[in-house]
């Protein structure tokens, strides 16, 4: 599972937090969210998201 950043606002959709106070469990898939989810920040669509090539979350944690 990748993090997704918004293109817009920098916002950081991590798959294993998933989205809870906008009602996504933890461990959903970017691909499994629902077509009309947003961005909980700027209200971006899906398609603004791009999937983060330069670290895994292991790395991340770790810092």
């Amino acid at each position: 599972m990748g993090i997704y950043m918004c293109e817009l606002c920098g916002y950081e959709y991590r798959p294993k937090d998933g989205d809870v106070e906008n009602g996504i469990p933890e461990n959903t898939d970017f691909e499994d969210l629902p077509e009309d989810w947003v961005c909980p920040l700027c209200g971006a669509g899906k398609e603004d998201f791009a999937i983060e090539e330069s670290a895994s979350e292991d790395e991340e944690e770790s810092y």
